[in-house]
């Protein structure tokens, strides 16, 4: 059902009413229906400026256009006043023209100042790779907090690119009883909207800490009962939700597209020996994420910070993999410092196993050593996951030997959902166990330690 939704609404080439002068008007709705996409090679080498540009041509794809053309200019640093050389801004320009394109589309963040320079020279619309994957998280985004989420991070990205012309976008004639050298077009149309979005992020923070704070009552519920988190992470469509859903029979939406999950998805889940562990699939992950949703998706991201173990997908079929490890790995580590945290235990988790062949497998083995291979679609591997997990999460650690009342057996029970029964004696008392369990349940077995 949320598959149909998204494929709902189609934009109709010929039947907009929009302005077609890009200069009048500041907020227009993103056009992405042919596209041209254009990037600055600073540092690598070819491979790694083409894999930059086929991932910009993905989240094009991914937000509803058509991609056309793409080209990669060789420069040691983006131009600050074009990001591309004149010489090429005008050979896009005429690429712009034989294409026929309505959009272009630059492989970075642009300044304000590169963004009108590049408009007014190619006549069309251009946005930046910030703006392309806000348009995606836009789309994508469900649930209220999400929502909200999205549109303080567009906000915080398009309060610094607001621009006027002057006395015509006046709303008021200012200055009539202020006296003399207080005269003037009064408040712009730039201020009174600059004066709005300030209000409405003002709001949305607020509405964003309310729901922080059911957030953080949820988590703290889990860690009063110590229950052991896992955040399942990793770049965007690298099949997490594929994973979980073939860890928990979650029934997450499963989609081939970049950033299809914005809504962490929390579910229960036993190890073999039947302890329980809480797994969360968590927003991917790309190259040079936007610093406006890294802060926007805070409470979001602070669920991998905060899991015991982080279990990373990489996805297989990839021909760069371990690009796509190191831009996840940057991104825990830099939201980790920001809330102070340590990067948990990482387990590295290769998916989509079902779409390479032997060869390529033994080269990722070579790659990413110490890796679980997977394939969430088919199954394979994901029981020697299941185990290793187990493994890999904190065991109790406080011994006891309590008699415990039958009164209370709610305690035995959380012995047993919880703790590592070492043995168990029902006597004419009460239940005698034995078993290693967390501190909080030591503590509450504690009036009845060595009873008996």
């Amino acid at each position: 059902m949320q598959r149909d939704e998204r494929a709902s609404l189609r934009r109709v080439a010929g039947l907009s009413t929009e302005l077609s002068d890009i200069t009048e008007v500041e907020y227009r709705q993103l056009r992405l229906e042919r596209v041209v996409l254009v990037g600055v090679w600073t540092e690598g080498d070819a491979v790694h400026a083409e894999a930059s540009l086929a991932e910009l041509a993905r989240l094009a794809e991914t937000a509803g256009s058509e991609v056309l053309e793409g080209l990669v200019q060789r420069r040691q640093r983006p131009d600050p006043a074009t990001y591309v050389g004149a010489g090429k801004v005008k050979e896009l320009r005429d690429v712009v023209v034989a294409t026929g394109a309505d959009t272009v589309v630059c492989d970075g963040e642009l300044a304000p100042g590169q963004l009108r320079q590049l408009e007014d020279k190619l006549k069309v619309k251009v946005i930046d790779r910030t703006a392309l994957i806000l348009d995606i998280f836009a789309q994508h985004a469900s649930s209220k907090e999400g929502k909200a989420q999205i549109e303080l991070a567009q906000l915080q990205y398009y309060i610094t690119r607001l621009r006027g012309w002057g006395e015509k976008m006046s709303r008021q004639a200012g200055g009539a009883t202020g006296g003399v050298g207080t005269r003037g077009p009064g408040e712009t149309k730039l201020e009174t909207d600059r004066r709005r979005i300030h209000k409405r992020i003002s709001k949305l923070r607020k509405e964003l800490a309310a729901m922080r704070t059911v957030r953080n009552t949820k988590r703290g519920r889990r860690e009063a009962r110590q229950v052991a988190g896992v955040a399942i992470a990793g770049y965007t469509n690298a099949g997490k939700s594929s994973l979980l859903n073939a860890l928990t029979d979650a029934g997450v939406l499963v989609e081939d597209a970049l950033f299809a999950t914005l809504d962490p998805t929390t579910r229960r889940a036993e190890t073999p020996d039947g302890r329980a562990y809480t797994l969360t699939d968590t927003v991917g992950f790309v190259r040079h994420l936007p610093h406006q949703l890294v802060e926007a998706f805070r409470s979001t991201l602070e669920e991998v910070t905060g899991a015991d173990l982080l279990v990373h997908v990489v996805d297989g079929s990839e021909p760069e993999p371990h690009d796509q490890v190191a831009a996840v790995r940057q991104v825990v580590s830099d939201i980790a410092a920001e809330h102070g945290a340590p990067v948990p235990e990482e387990l590295l988790v290769v998916n989509k196993t079902d779409q390479v062949d032997a060869t390529r497998i033994a080269e990722l083995r070579r790659l990413l050593p110490g890796a679980m291979f997977v394939s969430a679609h088919t199954g394979a591997g994901t029981a020697a996951l299941r185990e290793l997990i187990a493994d890999r999460l904190p065991r109790p650690g406080v011994f006891v030997d309590a008699l415990v009342p039958y009164t209370r057996g709610e305690l035995v029970s959380r012995v047993h959902a919880e703790g590592e029964l070492v043995d168990e004696e029902h006597t004419a008392e009460g239940t005698r166990v034995r078993a290693k369990v967390r501190s909080d349940l030591a503590g509450a077995l504690q009036p009845f330690a060595g009873a008996g």
